[in-house]
C-alpha cells in the first residue's frame, strides 16, 4: 500500500467511469472537462496500459516520489497497483494529469466514502478523495501542485453535484504536500493514524 493514502483501486482507451459496479453510479472523475488555470489547461485523461507503464514506473523510481509512495522497483510493481484500479470496481480510477498537452502528473480520484479510509474519519456521502504526484522533477517546488489542486477540486465540485467534499490524507512529514492543499483551499481538519502512516487530513468543501 503506498504510503501516500489508502485510495486503490480496464485497458487503453477505456473512459474515465469504466469499471465501476453498477450500484456504485458514475466513477468518481465522471464528467470532469478540461480546467484553465493560470498555468495552461489542465485535464485528467485515463491510465492507458501497457503504453503509460514506461512513464510511470519512470516517475514511481525518483527517490522524492519513492519515498512517500513506496512503488519503486520494476514495472511491475507499479502495474500492479494501478491494474487493482483499472480492474477494480471503479472506486478509484487512475489518470494521468496535461497541462497544456504533456504529460506531467498522476493522480488517483477515489470515492472516499467507499475506501477503507472512512473508517479512519467521519465520512459523509459521495466524499471525493484524491492523490497526486508530479512527475518531473522542474514541476516540483513552484506552486504548481497548489494550482492543480484548486482547479481539480472545483471541477469536482461543479461536476458532481452530490459531493460536498473533496478530501486528501498526506502524509504528515510531506511537508511541501500539506503546504499545497492548504493553498489550494482545503482546511486540516484531523491527524489520522493510519496502517502505512500519520496523515493530515484535508478537506476542501463546497
Amino acid at each position: 500500500m503506498p504510503a501516500h493514502g489508502l485510495g486503490a483501486g480496464p485497458d487503453a482507451g477505456v473512459g474515465p467511469s469504466a469499471g465501476v459496479d453498477a450500484g456504485l453510479g458514475p466513477g468518481p472523475a465522471a464528467g470532469l472537462g478540461a480546467m484553465p488555470t493560470g498555468a495552461g489547461v489542465f485535464e485528467l485523461r485515463p491510465v492507458r496500459l501497457p503504453s503509460d507503464l514506461p512513464l510511470l514506473t519512470g516517475w514511481m523510481n525518483d527517490p522524492a516520489v519513492a519515498a512517500y509512495w513506496e512503488l519503486a522497483g520494476p514495472a511491475d510493481t507499479t502495474e500492479r497497483h494501478l491494474r487493482a484500479q483499472l480492474e477494480g470496481d471503479g472506486r478509484s480510477e487512475p489518470y494521468l494529469g496535461l497541462l497544456d498537452g504533456v504529460e506531467m502528473s498522476y493522480w488517483e480520484v477515489y470515492r472516499a466514502d467507499l475506501d477503507p479510509l472512512a473508517a479512519h474519519y467521519p465520512a459523509e456521502p459521495h466524499d471525493i478523495g484524491v492523490h497526486l504526484l508530479l512527475g518531473p522533477a522542474e514541476a516540483r517546488g513552484r506552486g504548481l501542485g497548489t494550482t492543480l489542486l484548486a482547479a481539480l477540486a472545483t471541477e469536482i465540485l461543479r461536476a458532481r453535484p452530490e459531493c460536498g467534499r473533496v478530501v486528501a490524507e498526506p502524509d504528515l512529514r510531506n511537508t511541501p504536500s500539506v503546504r499545497a492543499f492548504r493553498s489550494a483551499g482545503f482546511r486540516f481538519a484531523a491527524e489520522l493514524d493510519l496502517p502505512a502512516k500519520r496523515a493530515a487530513l484535508m478537506m476542501r468543501r463546497r
